[in-house]
């Protein structure tokens, strides 16, 4: 069984949003990186660029597929995780850890629209 956590926000296409303050830490839940395989690239936005709740920011590549990165919420970017550029296989070690974007959030509301742990775990099965 993939590793779910509590207190995260959980997109159906497989995305997570941890929240701090008025920023969202986006990337792929350890069931969509166990389901791609070995990641070898991540397309990601730009810092500055915003993001739309259920739109493209970005790609993740594996030797078996590419898969779209759709955004959990709405926001500006302002980071990217730089060291998945150089290590992108970094998700496969701990999906978690290894976030993608940071946004600032734009809607807090967004939020509810999106699954709790206990939902998201049922989804996977």
């Amino acid at each position: 069984m993939a590793k779910v956590i509590d207190g995260l926000y959980y997109a159906e296409s497989h995305e997570f949003v941890r929240v701090e303050g008025e920023f969202g830490y986006i990337g792929i839940t350890d069931y969509a990186q166990g389901q791609l395989g070995s990641v070898v690239y991540v397309d990601m936005p730009e810092e500055g660029d915003e993001v739309s709740a259920g739109e493209d920011f970005g790609a993740v590549e594996s030797v078996k597929a590419a898969s779209d990165l759709i955004s959990p919420v709405s926001g500006e970017v302002v980071e990217v995780n730089e060291a998945l550029e150089d290590e992108p296989e970094l998700i496969n070690k701990d999906a978690f850890e290894n976030w993608i974007i940071k946004v600032r959030l734009s809607d807090n509301a967004e939020l509810d629209a999106l699954l709790d742990a206990a939902a998201y775990e049922a989804i996977c099965k």
